[in-house]
């Protein structure tokens, strides 16, 4: 008897063992992934003339920090396409990248009258500052102009940018509280859920990468894919969603 209640003890011995074995593997594991994607992550930037600043890795997640303002944004779209990245973020201060301007109209000629008319005035609606205002603008915005991308690529059409870049602009002008989420979506093809899911991945990148660049930190912009897992109710499979969050 005595012999059967010493195994018995043993038990939970043997399963506090287990737990830890198991613990020690998935921290390993999890600090090799993040050594991995920082040595990548080094080498694109190396390989693209961007040697210095910092970053860090907290899962697949990457932290950029001590890029030169004028560097950042082309250091943080280096760091998101690398294979295994999920998002990455930039600590500090950016320049964003103006929008090219647009041509001045040419000069009209206007006939002499004897009595000019009288000047009209204009006013234009403020930006909206709440939550719902901004959405609504956003889904207007996406409805007149979607984004659009070459077929079974990651890169927007002339059009498409010119969008993203539009929304961009009118985001910069929302309050500063507002963060924002780019999330893609595809409609199911032959390369199945893998591939799916990588470029809707890869598009919500590059539209978050343009709403950065024009006039938006960094820091309020996240993007994710979903693949081919929420088809449209009575739209297109194939589109962009940006949300405020």
């Amino acid at each position: 008897m005595s012999g059967g209640r010493g195994w018995i003890r043993l038990i939970p011995i043997a399963v506090l063992v287990t737990a830890l074995l198991a613990g020690v593997v998935t921290w390993a594991q999890s600090g090799s992934i993040q050594r991995n994607l920082t040595a990548d992550a080094q080498a694109a930037l190396a390989a693209a003339g961007l040697p210095s600043g910092q970053i860090s890795f907290d899962g697949r997640d990457a932290t950029l920090s001590g890029f030169p303002p004028d560097k950042a944004l082309r250091a943080l779209e280096v760091v998101q396409n690398v294979d295994g990245v999920r998002a990455a973020q930039v600590s500090g201060d950016v320049i964003p990248v103006a929008p090219s301007p647009s041509p001045s109209p040419s000069p009209t000629t206007t006939p002499t009258t004897s009595s000019p008319p009288p000047p009209t005035t204009t006013t234009a609606a403020p930006p909206p500052t709440d939550k719902a205002g901004v959405q609504a603008e956003i889904d207007r915005m996406l409805a007149e102009a979607p984004i659009t991308f070459v077929p079974d690529t990651a890169r927007l059409t002339p059009e498409g940018e010119q969008a993203a870049r539009d929304v961009g602009i009118a985001l910069a002008k929302s309050p500063a509280a507002f963060r924002y989420r780019v999330t893609g979506h595809v409609a199911r093809g032959p390369g199945g859920e893998g591939a799916a899911l990588k470029l809707s991945r890869d598009r919500a990148r590059a539209v978050a990468r343009i709403l950065t660049s024009n006039g938006l930190t960094a820091g309020r912009v996240t993007s994710r894919g979903l693949g081919d897992t929420r088809p449209a109710t009575g739209g297109e499979d194939r589109r962009v969603e940006i949300t405020v969050v």
